[in-house]
Formats: C-alpha cells, structure tokens, sequence
C-alpha cells in the first residue's frame, strides 16, 4: 500500500526520518530566495513550495501518528494537497524549512517512546485501507526519499 517503497531501499524509516533533516539542509544550503522560488520546471512547485508541502505533511503525519497511538483502528482523513498549495505563498521558504525541522523533531522525539508493539497499532485510511503505525513510517520515511532524490536530480547531486 505504500507509494513510496520503493524509495526506501531497504533502509530503516525511521534512521531515513532522523536523516532527512541534515540532508535538506545541506542540500538547500547557500540557496538564494529567489533560487528558492524559482519553478522547478514549468508547471512544478518551486523549493519553497517543496519545502511548505514537507512542512504541511509533517503536520499531517504527526496528527496520525499520535492518532495510531491514541486510538488504535482509528479512521484517518485523505487531504488534498494540491488544494493546501493554494496557499504556499503565504510561507518563505525559512518558515517552511524552519516549521519542518522543528515538528519532525517532534515526531522523533514522540516515536523514541513508542513501546516495540505500538508500532502495529493499526490506522485506518479512506483510500489506502487499513495499515499499522509502522507502515505510515515507511510511508513518511519514503515521501522524504522521494523529495531528496528529486531535489538531488534537480541539483544535479
């Protein structure tokens, strides 16, 4: 059920999820604000706008996390993405990177006291079924990779 498996490789969500950080940062490193705005090709979000989608689903994956541990079977709501992009004006790139950083601090901080069998509590999804909590970090953990390989590809790294 997850749509980014294949990005994981083998490795382990949540050592991706602790990584991902650093790697953003080095990767965005000496980036202009109006690099940072550009499009990325035409018709594609801008790094910002990359950067306001990351933060907006590190809001979205800490509600559902704490929801697995919460309430276990509990139904999940599908967002739109493209219509919370309508907004991505409204944040710079500092702010998206910044709101980023600090809730997927949070997260970490929330899964490091996550006993071993939490990790099956089960979510429930509209469109995606039902799946247990460690699923939804394979899915995190692969949206990140997903986004670190295309920004890479665009930055030719």
């Amino acid at each position: 059920m997850n749509p980014y498996a294949s990005y994981l490789e083998g490795r382990d969500a949540v050592e991706i999820m602790k990584s991902t950080p650093a790697e953003l940062q080095s990767l965005l490193g000496g980036m202009t604000t109006e690099q940072m705005d550009a499009p990325t090709a035409p018709g594609k979000w801008s790094v910002r706008e990359i950067l306001a989608h990351l933060a907006d689903c590190e809001l979205v994956w800490a509600w559902r996390i704490r929801h697995a541990l919460e309430k276990p079977g509990a139904a999940v709501a599908p967002f739109d993405q493209d219509v919370w992009a309508t907004r991505y004006a409204a944040y710079s790139a500092e702010l998206s990177l910044r709101t980023f950083l600090t809730l997927r601090e949070w997260n970490l901080a929330v899964l490091n006291a996550v006993a071993p069998e939490e990790f099956g509590n089960l979510l429930t999804h509209p469109e995606r079924g039902t799946f247990p909590l460690s699923e939804l970090l394979e899915m995190i953990a692969g949206h990140d990779r997903n986004h670190i390989v295309r920004l890479k590809e665009l930055f030719g790294r």
